[in-house]
């Protein structure tokens, strides 16, 4: 098996000498923006699927530009970069990839212009993240999610997410698997990283970006998704009691993909079990990012074939 690789000041290194200074500007201040992108492994056809790779270096540049930070690589250096990563960590399982942007200066004060950046990237094995199949158990937190005059909170900041683990540990410890953050309205935001998709009278619903939600590429798939198999969707803002009245409800996101939620407050959801719609958006894009559906190849970047292409 190869040395894990990652991406580190320019260069790809074995990933335990990508360290940074205890000083630097973005571990100090949490002055950094991330993506999360899965690859998917087919055994059958013995490839690795990057999932909507364009769609997340993007997102990356977008997020980037939120916190005034140069990325010094074009979108398509990026994605050879995630492709190069991914052919030398040879790993033939599923994988995640998190590209950083960071203020990588050495310097003491909390700004964000006039200090360098930098971009990093490694890769590492990771399966279910949570537990898709069988369904999980949520709690509406106490923690209110972020707002934007706050935090970006469209972008994938890294000091953010002290707001998600505090929600995401308040639910665990109280016995749940997952948190609903509501935003300082009192209305429905989004999981501790996930986005959130109701269905009520058979419509799939999800909150609009102006409550302080992600704008996930992984919901987007699905309500793609949605919309081909014939089902409608709106975002709009939904209350917390809806959540507890709604047919069905799953989460979406990059590491948790298509996730029933089984009940929430201990409320059960529907029947308390994954229903039917669930059931079958889960399906298509399970089959959709590891490359059984040809319709969805567009989304699909093949690591090993695009290799050997390139070689």
């Amino acid at each position: 098996m190869p040395t894990p690789t990652a991406f580190f000041q320019g260069k790809f290194v074995p990933l335990e000498e990508a360290k940074i200074p205890v000083t630097t500007h973005a571990f100090n201040y949490g002055t950094a923006v991330f993506e999360g992108i899965r690859g998917n492994w087919n055994g059958d056809q013995g490839e690795l699927y990057l999932f909507r790779l364009r769609d997340h270096v993007r997102r990356l540049r977008q997020n980037a530009k939120i916190l005034r930070m140069e990325i010094a690589y074009s979108d398509d250096e990026i994605m050879e970069i995630a492709t190069g990563l991914a052919t030398r960590n040879d790993y033939h399982e599923d994988v995640y990839l998190r590209p950083i942007v960071y203020k990588s200066e050495s310097v003491i004060g909390p700004r964000v212009h006039n200090v360098k950046d930098d971009l990093l990237f490694y890769e590492i094995p990771l399966g279910a993240y949570i537990d898709s199949d069988a369904g999980i158990t949520a709690c509406v937190s106490s923690w209110r999610r972020v707002d934007d005059n706050m935090i970006p909170a469209r972008a994938k900041v890294t000091g953010l997410y002290v707001n998600n683990s505090l929600a995401k540990t308040e639910a665990q410890l109280n016995g749940f698997d997952e948190a609903i953050l509501l935003n300082q309205d009192g209305h429905v935001s989004e999981g501790s990283g996930e986005n959130i998709v109701m269905i009520r009278r058979g419509k799939l619903i999800t909150p609009p970006p102006a409550e302080n939600v992600l704008e996930g590429i992984t919901l987007e798939t699905v309500l793609s998704v949605a919309k081909e198999l014939g089902y409608e969707y709106e975002a709009r803002t939904i209350d917390r009691t809806e959540l507890y009245i709604a047919e069905e409800l799953f989460m979406t996101g990059t590491a948790a993909h298509v996730t029933p939620v089984l009940s929430v407050d201990r409320v059960p959801v529907g029947d308390g079990k994954p229903g039917p719609i669930t059931q079958q958006l889960q399906r298509t894009y399970f089959d959709a990012i590891t490359g059984r559906v040809p319709r969805f190849g567009e989304w699909l970047t093949p690591v090993y074939k695009d290799a050997a292409v390139r070689a």
